[in-house]
């Protein structure tokens, strides 16, 4: 079981919610009309209602305008009223933005985003006390489940509900942000938009045509032992894992995502295995406007990846090896702080979902692809939102340090050539 972006969903539903209320009939009709007498009387007093003065029903509505209103309670003023354990051990650990790592503008979206499919559903949700768990009040112990990678019992203790209804509401989230988060993950899809990215791709590195930069990184999972099985997910590093393989922009932001293949796969493997690279392959990927070299030499458009991956026309990897010239010296600086966004992007990912940063226990192997994808869903939705909580979290570029670079000796022909013209043009150095 894998997912790849390359192989988008669609589905629409629309469902509408219609709720009747009788409060307002209830306080509206006068309480005497439910009280038995006399007709005759009841006639007397509708005629005596009809000569009241109808300067002073406008002065009582005026003066009820003139009163003070009371505020609708703040949800999470409500909420977090109910939080305990850790999170209530101080007062500032109790904010918002400190236990979900996101502004609240950024959170209402995402309960928008999913409303429909969430609320489709009938369920009786509730806490310990036996409160209904609203819309909110759901997605929040899904977003601090992922966001934390606490247990589900740790999750449970904090927002007073038991481990069962975060295991289910997690995974209705997660099926809801499959349905309604797919737009904020896709390739750029008009000229204008490529040619933005490759803008700032070459104000961070200086290469020029560049789309995006690609690297992988490993979700590490306890699987038992005793399974054969389960051998075909022992990486390198002797871990269990799981593989996700990324193409980056310059904002960090995930344009292609593949999850879901063994942790024992090498990275040039899970490549050549990915929709990416069969798109790619056929002309349906990196397909744009050409850059004119010397020489009558044209550069087309371009991923760049580390030395894990093979040396293709439209991945370009650095120079390798002991006898490396001072012009590729050069481009390899370039390349290095180029690639850099996609290993900061992936850092970032696993720092902020931590569902997927440490040691996962016994996961659904069948799901845990979906959970990897809406992380970089909700990755993306943050970078969209321009959520300002972005600027405090740590930049880092290291996702996988304990894990040694993979070398793929793979090297394509033309692309060699290609690589070679640019390092010279970069350099200065191409014959005119």
């Amino acid at each position: 079981m894998f997912w790849s972006s390359s192989e988008p969903h669609h589905k629409q539903e629309f469902i509408f919610i219609i709720s009747n209320s009788i409060y307002w009939i209830c306080c509206k009709i006068p309480f005497q009309s439910f009280r038995m007498g006399p007709i005759r009387k009841f006639k007397r007093r509708k005629k005596a209602e009809k000569k009241v003065d109808q300067n002073v029903l406008a002065a009582a509505a005026s003066a009820s305008l003139q009163q003070p209103q009371l505020e609708p309670l703040d949800w999470w003023d409500d909420f977090s009223k109910r939080i305990t354990g850790t999170l209530s051990e101080s007062k500032n650990s109790k904010t918002f933005e400190s236990i979900f790592k996101m502004s609240r503008k950024t959170f209402n979206s995402i309960c928008s985003l999913v409303r429909e499919d969430m609320m489709a559903r009938n369920s009786n949700f509730s806490d310990s006390s036996g409160r209904h768990l609203s819309l909110n009040d759901q997605v929040a112990i899904a977003l601090r489940r992922l966001g934390s990678g606490e247990s589900l019992s740790t999750v449970g203790d904090s927002f007073g509900t038991n481990q069962s209804t975060v295991s289910q509401i997690t995974w209705r989230f997660v099926e809801a942000m499959e349905e309604r988060g797919l737009p904020h993950l896709r390739w750029p899809s008009t000229e204008a938009e490529m040619e933005e990215i490759k803008a700032k791709f070459e104000k961070i590195g200086g290469l020029p045509n560049c789309c995006g930069a690609i690297d992988t990184t490993h979700v590490v999972m306890t699987l038992p032992t005793m399974d054969p099985s389960n051998d075909v997910w022992i990486d390198r590093e002797k871990n269990y894992s799981m593989m996700l393989q990324v193409v980056v922009d310059p904002k960090m932001r995930f344009r292609d995502v593949i999850a879901g293949w063994p942790g024992s796969l090498s990275d040039a493997l899970v490549l050549k295995s990915s929709g990416f690279f069969k798109l790619t392959e056929e002309g349906k990927r990196l397909n744009g406007k050409k850059l004119e070299l010397a020489e009558g030499g044209e550069l087309r458009e371009y991923i760049v990846g580390d030395l894990a991956f093979p040396l293709l026309p439209w991945l370009l990897t650095p120079y390798q090896g002991k006898s490396v010239s001072n012009v590729q010296v050069d481009f390899n600086k370039r390349h290095s702080a180029t690639r850099k966004v996609a290993q900061m992007a992936l850092a970032r990912l696993k720092e902020r979902w931590r569902i997927i940063r440490g040691v996962m226990w016994m996961p659904d192997k069948n799901r845990l692809p979906r959970i990897v994808l809406v992380c970089c869903l909700l990755h993306n939705i943050v970078i969209d939102m321009e959520d300002e909580m972005l600027d405090e979290m740590p930049l880092s570029h290291q996702h996988d340090s304990d894990y040694r670079q993979q070398i793929c000796d793979s090297v394509d022909d033309t692309a060699s050539l290609m690589r070679e013209k640019l390092t010279l043009y970069l350099s200065g150095k191409l014959p005119p």
